[in-house]
């Protein structure tokens, strides 16, 4: 009887196990796509299970991005704040060198 309650107790522990591990990789997978396919994905998501996972650090590593000191800019469009008008950073290169600040002086 001990010995098939220990079998059963290590099996359910083992499908415990394999299914927070998919469940962490369903999230990672979730933290790599666009933000409002995560967005959508974690508004669904009951506010306990961001317990059961290393949240940020999972956040931190999905959203450091692949560029290294020295790479080109991703090519990417923008509004400009006076006109509203769509510019392609691209095309703002082609003339002389760009400087991309991202912060707040506010």
């Amino acid at each position: 009887m001990k010995k098939k309650t220990k079998r059963w107790l290590g099996a359910s522990l083992a499908g415990l196990f394999c299914l927070w591990l998919a469940f962490v990789a369903y999230v990672d997978w979730a933290m790599r796509q666009p933000p409002e396919v995560f967005g959508q994905i974690m508004a669904r998501m009951p506010m306990p299970a961001y317990f059961l996972f290393p949240f940020e650090t999972m956040w931190s590593d999905a959203r450091k991005g692949t560029l290294s000191a020295g790479d080109l800019a991703p090519d990417f469009t923008v509004e400009t704040l006076a006109t509203k008008a769509p510019t392609q950073l691209s095309s703002l290169w082609v003339a002389k060198p760009v400087v991309l600040v991202f912060g707040s002086y506010t």
